[in-house]
């Protein structure tokens, strides 16, 4: 019988090297020769800083390195010589992901959401949050639902315990849905670029607890979101996605923080999406994303 598109397996690279002259033919050429089939691929040179990235998908289906040899086998052909920086993956292998919440509910609704629907490839195996309040919307989808209340005094502690689910669950990686605990850079450190967050667009301009006030005060024309990774330096991680809604003269504070819900809901979901799609590289604190 033969395969069916949906069942066809396929390996993923992100690289990132030193640009030079036929980097493109080069790495084609090594899946060609080894019977693989390019199903998409799509590259970038920066040439400020000299540097070439690519993203290359292809079917495994002929490919005759087997998966077990297959990351030995690229080192040791292109990686080494050519100085790459690089992550193979499967489209197979559903990535597991944790998501962190406080009260705020409409990033956690969204995604909870989606996973329903199936409309990502991944695990929600773990909800982890400082408050009681959401647990029902994780339970009721055979979804764990851990509180870890966070305070000054217990902060070391509370992270420790949610090191140990995230080891316990196999979490690939985090999504932070409004989550509004500032996270210590040790974890942060354990987690690099899997640390997923969201935030409205008005720091530094409007900080604070209440940012969508003072948004109104001065009489803004476009509120925003920004989703990025997260770093030790608080919401200037590398940007994977961003988006801005109008608004009218008409509009009251109400009005400003429905709009932003809805723009934080929808920046967060592509972050996720191109995350979870392998399109996003990180150099430099900033974002080479793939795909459309």
């Amino acid at each position: 019988m033969a395969t069916q598109a949906s069942e066809q397996v396929s390996a993923i690279l992100l690289i990132s090297c030193p640009d030079q002259k036929g980097l493109v033919h080069t790495v084609t050429q090594f899946i060609y020769t080894n019977g693989g089939n390019v199903i998409d691929i799509e590259q970038h040179v920066d040439r400020r800083e000299g540097r070439f990235f690519m993203r290359v998908e292809w079917d495994l289906a002929d490919f005759v390195i087997p998966r077990e040899s297959l990351a030995g086998a690229f080192e040791k052909a292109l990686a080494t010589p050519l100085q790459m920086d690089w992550q193979l993956f499967y489209s197979d292998i559903k990535p597991r992901m944790a998501i962190f919440v406080s009260k705020h509910d409409h990033c956690l609704f969204d995604l909870l959401a989606r996973y329903q629907s199936h409309e990502w490839d991944a695990e929600i195996p773990l909800v982890i949050s400082n408050h009681p309040d959401l647990e029902r919307s994780a339970t009721n989808l055979g979804i764990k639902f851990v509180h870890i209340p966070v305070t000054k005094d217990n902060k070391a502690e509370a992270e420790l315990q949610q090191r140990e689910l995230l080891k316990q669950y196999n979490i690939d990686f985090i999504v932070l849905a409004r989550y509004m605990q500032i996270l210590s850079d040790d974890f942060i450190r354990s987690y690099p670029n899997q640390i997923i967050n969201i935030h409205h667009s008005f720091l530094p301009a409007f900080p604070g607890a209440r940012p969508y006030h003072s948004a109104y005060e001065r009489g803004v024309k476009i509120i925003g979101a920004t989703s990025h990774y997260v770093t030790a330096e608080l919401d200037a991680g590398p940007i994977i996605e961003q988006d801005v809604e109008h608004v009218r003269h008409t509009d009251d504070v109400d009005d400003l923080v429905r709009k932003g819900r809805d723009v934080e809901k929808v920046v967060l979901s592509r972050a996720i999406w191109r995350h979870l799609n392998r399109q996003v590289l990180v150099y430099n604190n900033r974002t080479v994303v793939f795909g459309n």
